[in-house]
């Protein structure tokens, strides 16, 4: 399997796209489509053909090549299951991403398609980069044609929202290059030879007086773009103020980088001192739950609603992972999973709505499913999703993460646990809101006389992006073993079994 191809690829696409729709208008949303469907294409038939060959327990070498001799940097690339499938949902949500911009982009539609399968490919190489000076590299390259799509084809105040998205994500890139240079500082002083690969870390032995402070540069990156509690504030801007395939974008999948990069860096390089950390970060995880939660239920922006709950979700994620426990992580897991499923849903939504209404606000919407039953219905799915209802993918992902995480700190747990009733709340409201009671009076004065009262269902373009997702939560809902059986030789994948029973 080659990942290099799959991201030479998707920029080639780009490319190709921003050069089609100079050529002709509107073909750039075509070529993009076509060839992410045949990069996606190509990267299942690599994973099911080199599946029985190659054991991806344990992480997978694919490449591995000189870069920067004089500081021995590598170009490496690696895969194990968690890769596997969070690339797999990067691609599967870039389709959705083209999908959704097909109409709402206006203004240099070439260079946009550019921007997002640019960002793509950098979100790609994060998911696989085992050098650390490489991993810091897409992690750039992710974040700057990210910052372009929420910039140049934003909303109101996208300049703010993405200067800020910026900021917050370079300042703590900064402070997690420092830790990787130090790390690389220290392997040259152990062995006499400077390495930035990973899996040579992962032999050095660290004081835990140093690993403490090592560790907080990797954590604090990964919770600035997880986002956590208190650092958290560019997330409801960025998404407010994002295009519709931006936000699906950063919710379904940016988001999950921070995650990821706490499972594989500072879990791992750091057991022992992310044991000590455990408690605080626990603590940290469950804030995120009820702020996020608390928080949505106050908004009347249909995207900033959403963009809490995000945070909302992702606090399970970090009480997960910091419990210590199998059980919990299998929790994390799926929770990357459906939640990048069912935020992708409602920002979708979020912007389906708006194509037709030209607003965000809640106390404009009503009343829509007169007019769009099958909208209406496939918004009640998805707001059901967000609450965790049983049946769908985001009940068991919540339910395993609660139960691993209940028997270890028990009373935060039940704490979280209350996130779950807001989540309901917080749901439900957004769906009454815009789909029940009458369509807004203020609303139709607004619009001309013919499409007064009149709100059209979802095009067959619109309904192939709903069925699809919705397709995924219900059949991750009723069969999560697709996803979890991949992980259930993990105890926990993330330090050795001595911690995880002092733990226990």
């Amino acid at each position: 399997m080659s990942i290099t191809f799959v991201m030479c690829s998707l920029l080639i696409a780009g490319g190709l796209a921003w050069f089609a729709e100079g050529v002709k208008a509107n073909s750039a949303r075509y070529v993009a489509l076509l060839l992410v469907l045949i990069v996606s294409a190509y990267f299942v038939f690599a994973l099911i053909m080199t599946n029985s060959s190659a054991d991806y327990n344990q992480l997978h070498l694919l490449v591995r090549v000189a870069w920067i001799n004089s500081f021995n940097i590598e170009y490496a690339l690696a895969i194990d299951y968690l890769s596997i499938v969070l690339v797999s949902l990067t691609l599967f949500l870039s389709l959705i991403c083209i999908l959704v911009s097909w109409h709402e982009i206006k203004e240099k539609v070439g260079f946009y398609y550019f921007n997002l399968l640019a960002s793509i490919a950098g979100i790609i190489g994060v998911f696989t980069a085992v050098d650390m000076f490489l991993f810091f590299f897409f992690w750039e390259v992710m974040l700057l044609p990210m910052t372009a799509l929420i910039a140049i084809w934003g909303h109101e105040n996208k300049h703010f929202a993405a200067i800020k998205f910026f900021i917050f994500t370079q300042v703590s890139s900064l402070l997690m290059l420092v830790a990787i240079i130090a790390m690389a500082a220290v392997h040259f002083k152990q062995t006499g030879q400077l390495s930035f690969f990973y899996q040579d870390w992962l032999t050095l032995d660290l004081p835990l007086s140093l690993a403490q402070y090592l560790m907080l540069g990797f954590f604090i990156a990964f919770a600035v773009k997880l986002p956590s509690v208190p650092v958290h504030s560019w997330l409801p801007d960025a998404h407010t103020q994002a295009p519709t395939a931006g936000s699906v974008l950063l919710a379904g999948v940016l988001l999950k980088t921070g995650a990821y990069g706490l499972i594989r860096f500072v879990l791992q390089l750091f057991p022992e001192a992310s044991l000590n950390f455990a408690p605080f970060a626990a603590t940290l995880g469950v804030v995120s739950i009820l702020y996020g939660a608390k928080m949505a239920f106050a908004q009347q922006d249909f995207k900033r609603l959403v963009a809490y709950s995000s945070i909302s979700h992702m606090g399970f994620v970090m009480l997960a992972l910091f419990s210590f426990n199998g059980v919990a992580y299998q929790g994390a897991i799926l929770t990357l999973v459906a939640h990048g499923l069912s935020s992708a849903a409602l920002f979708s939504l979020a912007g389906m709505i708006y194509s037709r209404i030209h607003s965000r606000n809640l106390m404009n919407m009503g009343g829509f499913w007169q007019g769009a039953p099958r909208m209406g219905g496939f918004a009640l799915v998805f707001a059901a999703a967000a609450f965790g209802l049983p049946g769908l993918a985001n009940f068991v992902a919540e339910f395993l993460s609660l139960v691993g995480a209940y028997q270890v700190y028990p009373l935060l747990t039940i704490f979280a646990a209350l996130g779950l009733i807001g989540s309901a709340i917080y749901g439900m409201v957004l769906f009454q809101n815009s789909f029940q009671g009458d369509f807004k009076g203020s609303l139709q004065a607004s619009l001309p006389a013919p499409k007064k009262s009149v709100f059209k269902d979802l095009s067959r373009r619109e309904l192939l992006v709903c069925s699809a997702l919705v397709s995924l939560l219900i059949v991750i809902g009723f069969y999560p073993n697709l996803i979890l059986i991949f992980f259930q030789t993990a105890d926990i994948a993330l330090v050795n079994n001595n911690l995880v029973g002092a733990v226990q």
